[in-house]
């Protein structure tokens, strides 16, 4: 028996990077994973991934800016399904690199409508199918900004900070009254594409490649962890 298996796991964001590398990690040990993102092509090809190596998996392709396609895809879910053992919200958007003086407005609507208030939404939306698993793991994928303020970052840095906040409160909310788990990872200097538009000049070759956070995820999500845990990939 693989660790995971009969296992459930949702992970968002899962199209490229470090959420696909992570759902494949997770059917490798058994789980059966739920594929969210916008890009199908992307999806179809890490489903095609976990089944070429006989895991299971199922793609739900979603904007997650839609808050009212999260309700729905939750209610699909539990249609078929009744508890939910991890939750990986990984999706998230950078925007642009501006001074604080500089954000735009909108711009700054929408990466807060992504990388919090969507948040919020798929907690909520799956807070009672997380309750029904005996130990449930919700790990949330963050950025060293969120902590540490750095010059024309403000932006991502806010978004992700209220993120962690967010997701700790609930992590308090639900350790008396639920198997419910969160935790923050922070994965650090990572081969994305999010990372290429951050750092163009950068050589991506000197980097960690998604599959050694995706591996720490998924280790994490086997062996369980305190609530509030906390963790910087080096």
């Amino acid at each position: 028996m693989k660790p995971l298996a009969d296992k459930l796991a949702l992970v968002t964001g899962a199209s490229r990077g470090i959420g696909a590398a992570t759902a494949i990690a997770l059917a490798a040990q058994g789980a059966h994973v739920v594929l969210t993102a916008r890009t199908v092509g992307g999806l179809e090809e890490v489903e095609e991934a976990i089944h070429a190596a006989g895991g299971s998996a199922t793609i739900a392709p979603l904007d997650l800016a839609e808050t009212d396609a999260i309700a729905r895809l939750a209610t699909a879910i539990g249609g078929r399904w009744d508890a939910l053992d991890v939750l990986v919200l990984n999706a998230a958007m950078l925007g642009s690199l501006s001074s604080v003086p500089s954000i735009d407005a909108k711009e700054l609507a929408q990466i807060l409508t992504l990388n919090v208030s969507a948040q919020a939404a798929l907690i909520a939306a799956f807070d009672p199918m997380l309750k029904k698993a005996k130990s449930a793991r919700v790990i949330g994928v963050t950025s060293s900004v969120a902590r540490k303020p750095r010059a024309y970052w403000g932006m991502y840095g806010a978004s992700k900070a209220a993120f962690e906040t967010l997701l700790g409160a609930y992590g308090d909310e639900m350790a008396e009254i639920s198997g419910i788990r969160t935790a923050i990872l922070d994965p650090g200097a990572t081969r994305t594409k999010m990372r290429a538009r951050a750092y163009p000049g950068e050589d991506p070759q000197s980097v960690k490649e998604p599959t050694v956070v995706a591996d720490r995820i998924v280790q994490l999500a086997i062996d369980g962890f305190e609530n509030g845990y906390f963790e910087r990939v080096g």
